[in-house]
């Protein structure tokens, strides 16, 4: 069995499939722990009253998947994948070839960043990509911002509302109408969201943590430096599923889609399975991702046992 990813759903895999006996290989393009590696505390993981490091945890569960027997090809992105005799056989950039059974892709997406470097300075210390309740509890009181103005920023900006003292949702478009929901746009202005509209961020300051941001209007050109304690961007994210075979099928975003087959997480492809951030209609938390990493073990099995069954 081949895990495509080391992300926590992918790590997750290779924990209870080498556990219970199947040869797992993961092969991971840059290091372990994907979008949760770089997350500098993971606040609501069960277990971890205090919180844990992303990079940490990612550490544990490899070395817990090592344990166990797992393989890992570190550095190596896949390429391609297609059908054999035997199952499947992934492609690697570098031209080597890997067969498995069964496959679990657990690429995850690359949210799509501002490209500000001075932001990259207080990533997971004040900036965030993506929105979590756990990383907006920390900032109870404070001044949270929110860049991106379609239905996932706005909902991010209400419920923002619940913890900080005061919202701002940031859009460099003219209206808010293009790309949000009315309902939303209602809900937005209910919950006392202030809205700056042709409003970019163009540059960061702090000591150790964001404290500033530094906001340029696009109707005057003007800046502006205002205290800031956090920023989540919501601009959207990229899955990686490129270079999946067409007939595999994906959403309008990209996302693999899953429930199709006979096993759930099982894509069109049968005896392959998509886990985590890359599987259309997930739930873009640690612990889900963990969740279905461990339950699509039990969907491997039968699936292969169906197959031996009928050879």
């Amino acid at each position: 069995m081949a895990v495509v990813g080391a992300g926590p759903a992918g790590l997750a895999a290779a924990v209870y499939a080498s556990s219970e006996g199947l040869a797992a290989i993961v092969v991971e393009r840059t290091s372990i722990g994907g979008q949760a590696g770089s997350s500098a505390r993971i606040r609501n993981y069960l277990g971890f009253q205090r919180g844990v490091a992303g990079g940490e945890l990612a550490t544990r569960a490899y070395q817990q998947a090592w344990v166990f027997g797992t393989t890992f090809l570190l550095m190596r992105e896949v390429s391609g994948l297609r059908e054999s005799s035997g199952g499947y056989v992934l492609e690697t950039a570098d031209g080597s070839e890997i067969g498995a059974r069964s496959v679990i892709l657990a690429t995850g997406v690359t949210y799509r960043r501002l490209g500000i470097p001075a932001l990259e300075e207080f990533d997971g210390v004040g900036v965030f990509y993506g929105f979590s309740s756990s990383d907006a509890q920390q900032f109870e009181g404070g001044r949270v911002y929110v860049v991106g103005a379609g239905n996932s920023g706005g909902q991010a900006a209400v419920h923002a509302t619940r913890f900080a003292e005061h919202v701002t949702l940031l859009c460099r478009r003219k209206s808010l109408v293009d790309n949000m929901s009315q309902y939303l746009i209602d809900e937005v202005e209910a919950a006392g969201v202030e809205v700056r509209l042709e409003t970019q961020i163009v540059g960061a300051e702090g000591d150790g943590r964001l404290q500033h941001l530094v906001l340029r209007e696009g109707a005057t050109g003007g800046r502006e430096t205002v205290p800031a304690d956090a920023v989540f961007v919501l601009i959207g994210a990229q899955p990686h599923t490129g270079w999946l075979p067409d007939d595999l099928e994906r959403d309008e975003h990209g996302f693999v889609v899953t429930g199709g087959g006979e096993h759930m997480f099982e894509t069109t492809a049968p005896g392959v399975f998509a886990i985590g951030d890359v599987r259309a209609d997930s739930v873009k938390r640690v612990a889900s991702a963990v969740g279905e990493g461990s339950v699509v073990i039990h969907e491997v099995h039968r699936y292969l046992e169906a197959v031996s069954a009928k050879a």
